[in-house]
């Protein structure tokens, strides 16, 4: 061998054992997972159109982000509003304490002032250690009363004169955030120069054992279906951003796989894309929660004002949310690669051969409807865990049955077009050809449209059932009171103060009691007859009944009397009645006078302007210091043209008594509640749309973009530019119009079952379903606007230039 050869060989053994092996990859496990994925995240900050299509990825996943977590907060924030109630009351004691150092007398004192519901509080220690409720340092003193932030500043307004006048009480102080139970609560605690022992009942801490009462079926039904309605297209859209950019993703995809790059390795990469902007999205999401949750203390429903603090989402929800959107943004892009084979040359996409089945699809909203007719058969609805379940269930099913049929009528339409203009050709073609991208952004505008029509429905039927029965018993301006009654000279001087009010018509007025049959050994106290006196002067029992002649000494039995009842002409009777196993015992007989005349009433039964006495008897017959817990009721008709004649009255009845009762049909808090919310629903639905629209403008730039070369040809061969708009916006306008339709009957059946489960009448709020309609046409235009630019920029002759 020559040297040369043996030193070549020698310096060729040398230098193979001195170069360095390449390094060993891993292939699968979880090292493979961590460095395909950080890498997927490296390329979508990478260059402008990435940050652009992550920016657009982070926008859709932070408003369901922020969304899921505001729902989220509903529990808690409920916790914590019904807490403070709970340690603030005292609503008595099953055995009221002796009077001590430690206890005082309590009662209520709410009112209203032009609609605003006022919450007040009496007070009268027995001591010098009283109990002292959360958010008070101290009772205040005699003629003294702390107030809530909210009530002193509607107390200093100009228009909180009249409320003055009725709080005639010094302000010694405020009331903390501890015993509010939001920042807006109007509420009081006073304690008058005298509190009769009549007037409340006497506790020794505050605090309580309290349950919230369950929420009756037509708020149980909107909560349940505002949080589907809401929840719903949150998904779809977080469904739906995680695939932005995804044709463009795919062509790098080939690019690494002409480098060397595997299937798997590809889709892990992919993945890492859509997990980078799902994470941004989760912090930007995080951050408009934190945005947001600031405007509690300026929102009321249903009566809930809150602090921000208290719209927190539990521990466990908010795991759940911050693990489960980004593991749900990798499945679901590997989800969308199973169908598509990525080459180095290219991407192969295996579904145009796939006919989409339509069984399972019809499945989805027959099952849900089959889950919901039997709610709204039941009569009544009520709200248990089950039928709460069942809703919300039958609901979700409907509406995912919407966006399941959406893909197959999409196509089953589009394969049936044939013919026509050029621009519609070119759109119908293109649908037919690939129409995955356009129905999925459709889908989340069909699940927002449906649910808001729905949840508006529902809403809309309700605010009318509410105003039709205030408008109904708010006919006759009239106002009634009742509170604990003295004596019958007491209600004569209550009378003559409310006549003397500005702008009252006419007053009348009884004191009323509950009497019963003498207890009898064996019969349950609960079940025992009952019966109601009313003792009024001449005049006033002339308002009740038609007495004809009368004069003090007079007694009257009605025609309004039980079968059962104790009342008649010489029945001795019991003043100190136990109508349940815990009243009172000893009873007071009494003996109705024999010459008890019959009588009828004028408006026998039961609600505004009508009574229901079983005896009538004036003053001197009956000794009102007798009867167990006699009622002062009071009727005040008034002049609806006299300028604040409700408020007037109101003051007045302070006066005479601050623990006063008001029943009235007078103001309707619902109207304004309603009228907020469909508001904040129908803005909430435009910005979903406007937000899915946005979707729609990249995958249609997307698709724009990939088309570059034949829309170059095209330009080349003369076609105009107005024919490709035209295009673009049949292209559009197919998919939105059969997805709003199908959003149309899908809400209007959801809205129809929920009003049946109310017994309500079926009500459709058209200028809603108008305003929706026409919004989803503004996105088609607005997916066309924006699209255009693109269009110009990739119609130039350049684009048939290759190398």
């Amino acid at each position: 061998m020559s040297p040369l050869l043996s030193r070549s060989g020698t310096d060729g053994g040398r230098g193979t054992a001195e170069r360095p092996a390449p390094p060993t990859l891993p292939r699968t496990g979880p090292a493979a997972w961590a460095r395909d994925l950080a890498m997927g995240m490296r390329f979508a900050a990478c260059g402008r159109e990435g940050w652009i299509r992550t920016a657009l990825t982070a926008a859709g996943v932070a408003l369901g982000v922020s969304v899921l977590l505001l729902g989220a907060s509903v529990p808690s924030l409920l916790d914590s509003w019904h807490g403070r109630e709970k340690a603030r009351e005292n609503l008595g004691q099953e055995h009221d304490p002796r009077p001590a150092d430690d206890t005082l007398l309590y009662t209520s004192a709410d009112t209203t002032f032009h609609s605003a519901q006022i919450r007040g509080r009496l007070v009268r220690p027995d001591g010098t250690h009283p109990p002292v409720p959360p958010g008070v340092d101290r009772l205040p003193g005699p003629g003294r009363m702390l107030v809530s932030p909210a009530l002193a500043q509607l107390l200093d307004s100009p228009g909180g004169a009249l409320l003055r006048d009725r709080l005639h009480y010094e302000v010694a102080g405020r009331i903390g955030d501890e015993g509010l139970r939001g920042p807006k609560e109007l509420t009081y605690l006073a304690q008058p120069a005298t509190l009769r022992e009549a007037d409340g009942y006497r506790i020794d801490h505050f605090g309580r054992s309290w349950q919230a009462p369950p929420l009756r079926a037509p708020v149980a039904l909107l909560v349940v279906m505002s949080c589907v309605a809401l929840m719903m297209p949150v998904v779809v859209f977080i469904g739906t951003s995680v695939r932005f950019g995804n044709e463009r993703r795919e062509r790098r995809l080939a690019a690494l796989r002409l480098v060397g790059s595997d299937v798997p390795t590809t889709r892990r990469i992919a993945s890492g894309e859509s997990l980078f902007g799902s994470l941004l999205g989760l912090a930007a999401g995080a951050l408009l929660f934190l945005g947001a949750r600031q405007l509690a203390s300026v929102i009321t429903l249903w009566d809930v004002n809150v602090f921000p603090s208290d719209v927190s989402p539990g521990p466990l929800a908010t795991t759940l949310i911050v693990l489960l959107v980004p593991i749900a943004s990798v499945l679901v892009t590997l989800f969308a690669q199973r169908g598509v084979t990525v080459e180095p040359l290219g991407v192969v996409r295996d579904h145009p051969a796939v006919h989409r089945r339509l069984w399972w699809r019809v499945a989805l909203p027959a099952v849900g409807a089959l889950l919901l007719l039997p709610l709204a058969r039941e009569r009544p609805w009520t709200d248990t865990p089950l039928n709460t379940v069942r809703l919300a269930a039958g609901a979700m099913l409907l509406l995912l049955g919407v966006t399941a049929l959406l893909p197959w009528l999409v196509d089953a339409v589009v394969r049936r077009l044939h013919g026509g203009p050029v621009p519609w050709q070119l759109a119908t073609r293109r649908l037919q050809l690939s129409s995955g991208s356009a129905t999925r952004a459709v889908s989340g505008i069909t699940v927002a449209v449906a649910g808001a029509i729905a949840v508006h429905m529902l809403m809309t039927g309700m605010q009318a059932g509410y105003a039709e029965a205030y408008a109904r018993s708010g006919k006759l301006p009239q106002i009634g009171l009742w509170g604990s009654s003295g004596n019958w000279p007491r209600t004569e001087r209550a009378l003559t103060a409310l006549r003397a009010t500005p702008g009252v018509t006419a007053v009348r007025g009884t004191v009323d009691a509950n009497i019963g049959a003498l207890p009898v050994a064996g019969r349950d106290p609960a079940r025992a007859p009952m019966a109601t006196v009313a003792i009024g002067s001449c005049a006033e029992l002339r308002r009740l009944a038609r007495v004809g002649s009368c004069r003090d000494g007079d007694a009257f039995v009605t025609d309004a009397r039980e079968k059962d009842s104790p009342v008649a002409p010489g029945a001795t009777v019991d003043l100190n009645a136990a109508f349940t196993r815990e009243g009172p015992s000893s009873p007071r007989p009494w003996t109705v006078p024999r010459t008890a005349r019959a009588t009828r009433l004028l408006s026998p039964g039961h609600g505004p302007g009508l009574f229901s006495y079983d005896l009538l008897v004036t003053p001197s017959v009956l000794d009102t210091a007798r009867l167990s817990s006699p009622n002062m009721e009071l009727k005040v008709d008034f002049d609806r043209g006299a300028r604040d004649a409700v408020e007037h009255i109101r003051n007045t009845a302070a006066r005479i008594d601050p623990t006063m009762n008001e029943y009235s049909a007078l103001d309707n808090p619902h109207d304004a509640q309603y009228s907020s919310v469909r508001d904040g629903l129908f803005a909430a639905a435009v910005v979903t749309l406007l937000l899915i629209g946005a979707g729609l403008v990249i995958s249609t730039v997307e698709q724009l973009q990939e088309r570059r070369r034949l829309l170059s040809a095209l330009d080349a061969f003369g076609t105009r530019r107005a024919t490709l708009a035209w295009s673009i916006l049949w292209q559009t306008a197919l998919p939105v119009t059969l997805g709003l339709g199908l959003a149309l009957g899908c809400g209007l059946t959801l809205g129809t079952l929920l009003l049946t489960m109310i017994d309500t009448a079926v009500t459709v709020d058209w200028p809603v379903v108008a305003a929706m309609t026409g919004t989803g046409a503004g996105v088609i235009l607005f997916v066309t606007v924006l699209s255009l630019p693109a269009l110009w920029r990739l119609m130039r002759p350049d684009g048939l230039r290759t190398e």
